[in-house]
């Protein structure tokens, strides 16, 4: 294999999704990395740990002594092989580091001494985070937005993802953005949230273009928040507002937070467990919003709430659940998008229903 160069052109990684090897600790990678990276570290947490307190006390030349000394025999032919596994399925891809310093020419060393060229990405992990920042601020700066809004149950995640160039931020931050929009698996770090956000504007930018649609959010999406500059745009960008039928609002409910849900948590653990998963979830849903819904209102919902859990576990029929889903969507979540609805600073280009919208986006693909 031909040796290929350092590089510096950051753009080009993110919009061709390039693999990335992150030599950094374990602690380093699970605060925040990049799509498309993996770690695998030159030194574990222990390691970095002993030899970070060396280099304060006695200085760099000491530390990377100690470094050498704990990575070393068996475990430096582990590290070794595991860059090696790396390479063999992402031959294009570039390793990385903190700062693109000693442990990313350390780990090059090690590779070459073992038999293979494999180039890093200068500047490091310090570089690809600044580009991403930097180039997020811009493109919120710049690119025209148009917003999707409307009442819970609409169905606006599926709209968003038939428009032109849509950025889903639910789908970023793994999460639905309600009380009810936990996932079963977790969701990202605020850095790798930040991070996906970032690639994910660079190519609607670069490899799309034209407006960018974004579903209305409020400034937390579960426990991810959006950046204050994006909040911003998102508050007085013009608005395509979904509507559908209470009829339509309630099945979509049942389907994605019962129906689907149900079934992710057994995919994930199984029947039995997944069955009681999946209840503690809905009812827990329910609690977070308890003090807002008030004393009686709460206890009502969550009454018909556990009728349809029975009768679901009995029957496996889900048609109970209509019983918490009306009243919630009318008595709660209608008054409170209405409110909100109303403070908007965004003028309403176009209101109706799926078909509606997206005749409408396409028209104004150009725009």
């Amino acid at each position: 294999m031909a040796s290929r160069p350092d590089t510096d052109n950051l753009l080009s990684l993110f919009l061709n999704d390039t693999p990335l090897m992150d030599v950094r600790a374990p602690v380093e990678f699970t605060k925040g990395s990049f799509p498309g990276a993996e770690n695998a570290p030159l030194m574990n947490d222990e390691e970095r740990h002993q030899v970070g307190i060396c280099y304060k006390e006695k200085g760099q030349d000491e530390a990377i002594r100690l470094g050498h000394q704990l990575v070393a025999g068996s475990i430096k032919t582990q590290r070794i092989e595991a860059w090696k596994q790396f390479v063999s399925r992402h031959p294009e891809g570039y390793l990385f580091c903190f700062r693109g310093g000693l442990r990313s020419k350390l780990t090059q060393q090690w590779m070459k001494e073992a038999g293979i060229d494999y180039p890093l990405v200068q500047g490091g992990y310090k570089a690809l985070r600044r580009f991403l920042i930097d180039s997020l601020e811009n493109l919120v700066e710049s690119d025209l937005f148009y917003i999707v809004s409307g009442r819970t149950g609409t169905g606006k995640t599926r709209v968003l993802k038939q428009l032109p160039n849509p950025v889903d931020l639910e789908d970023l931050a793994n999460h639905r953005g309600s009380s009810f929009g936990r996932q079963v698996t977790p969701q990202p770090s605020q850095i790798d949230f930040e991070n996906r956000l970032a690639v994910a504007m660079l190519k609607a930018h670069h490899l799309v273009g034209g407006p960018v649609y974004l579903e209305d959010e409020s400034r937390l999406v579960g426990r991810c928040a959006i950046p204050d500059s994006l909040k911003e745009r998102i508050a007085q960008a013009p608005l395509l507002v979904l509507e559908r039928s209470l009829e339509d609002r309630i099945q979509i409910i049942r389907e994605d937070y019962v129906e689907n849900m149900s079934a992710d948590y057994m995919s994930r653990d199984g029947e039995e467990a997944g069955w009681l998963n999946f209840r503690n979830y809905l009812l827990e849903a329910l609690e977070r919003i308890s003090k807002r819904l008030g004393g009686d209102r709460y206890s009502q919902l969550r009454g018909f709430m556990e009728q349809a859990l029975a009768k679901q576990e009995n029957t496996g029929s889900v048609n109970g659940h209509d019983a918490w889903i009306q009243p919630l969507l009318q008595n709660y979540c209608d008054p409170m998008y209405d409110y909100q609805l109303g403070k908007k600073q965004g003028e309403i280009h176009v209101h109706g229903g799926p078909n509606v919208l997206m005749e409408w986006a396409k028209k104004n693909t150009s725009v």
